[in-house]
């Protein structure tokens, strides 16, 4: 019986062990190598680009930017950037490639329990729609019958648009490929009539057209597509710390605190101000992480709405409206649980 007994307590040692280690897994890998590996969508401008010089900007690139300066609380401290193509972004993730994924993926529950992955919440919302010649005249995707549209196999756009079609009988022919690249080039090449896919992303891909003047978005949209970063299951900790940097910099934006005043934020009485630059409680402590781990992403990065404009938004090369991705205050569906 006294065997048994230890034989438990061991195997219970044992399990306890091995839930702690998992929780503290990833932040400790990271810290350890001293560099975040960040899995970023393949050139795709307003989420991930690299220049020449090997200089990397986008929307998901801030965010790996931020999750590193929230651990390291130091901006020289470099992020190793991973494209990852749409076929292989959650094999990258489960088989430990990269840390996290910050890439412009829809959130959906087959993805995530089929992948063994954790969306870790939204911090894009967008939504599916059509690229079109201008000279085609379209009013609606309700006129597409008999036309050829271009689909990126793999992708929840294409499964969308099949069901879509499907629901209103609408009779098409589809040009598909698993590289959006090669899309771009068939619609070019007129091999389609349309190209259907993220709103954000058929801006992006406008640009890289002989004449992008002579192509539209249409305004009718057909799904909304929840973007969101992506962790593996087994790290409840790494979970908390990715979602809180993305809640952080949107909390940032509706405490209007900004690249431009985080540092006068110090000198504040307002308490949740205090809480949010680490000057009272221990909110950074709580996730494993120093007591200015939100201050440090936005000193370093910027607040939501800084990193959407000049990624993504109006103030951006895309150009793109903030619609739905605007404070609840001012009139869109993002707001954050706070921090305290």
């Amino acid at each position: 019986m006294k065997r048994l007994q230890h034989l438990c307590a061991a195997l219970c040692f044992l399990l306890l062990g091995s839930a702690a280690t998992a929780q503290a897994g990833t932040l400790k890998t990271v810290k350890d190598r001293g560099i975040l590996n960040c899995g970023v969508p393949d050139n795709v401008r307003g989420f991930a680009t690299v220049d020449e010089n090997g200089k990397w900007t986008g929307f998901s690139v801030d965010f790996c930017r931020a999750i590193s300066v929230a651990i390291f609380g130091d901006p020289a401290k470099k992020v190793n950037f991973v494209p990852v193509a749409v076929s292989d972004r959650f094999t990258a993730l489960d088989s430990r490639k990269i840390d996290v994924l910050s890439s412009n993926a829809t959130w959906t529950l087959s993805r995530e329990s089929q992948n063994r992955i954790a969306f870790t919440g939204t911090n894009y919302f967008d939504e599916q729609g059509f690229l079109a010649p201008k000279s085609r005249k379209l009013k609606s995707p309700l006129e597409l019958s008999g036309s050829k549209v271009c689909l990126e196999t793999g992708t929840t756009s294409e499964a969308n648009f099949a069901e879509w079609a499907a629901d209103r009988q609408i009779a098409f022919e589809a040009f598909r490929a698993p590289l959006l690249k090669d899309l771009i080039k068939a619609y070019e090449e007129g091999r389609c009539d349309v190209l259907t896919s993220d709103i954000s992303q058929l801006y992006a891909e406008r640009l890289a057209l002989a004449k992008p003047g002579d192509h539209e978005v249409l305004s009718y949209t057909i799904s909304q597509e929840p973007i969101s970063p992506a962790v593996r299951q087994d790290d409840p900790q790494w979970f908390q710390i990715v979602r809180w940097v993305s809640f952080a910099m949107i909390d940032a934006e509706a405490l209007q605190l900004s690249q431009l005043n985080i540092d006068a934020a110090r000198q504040s009485r307002k308490q949740d101000l205090r809480r949010f630059v680490g000057a009272e409680g221990d909110m950074g402590k709580q996730l494993g992480l120093g007591p200015e781990w939100a201050f440090n992403i936005v000193k370093h990065v910027g607040n939501y709405e800084e990193t959407l404009e000049r990624n993504l938004g109006e103030k951006s090369e895309l150009g793109i409206k903030r619609s739905l991705n605007r404070l609840v205050k001012d009139g869109g569906i993002l707001f954050a649980p706070p921090i305290r």
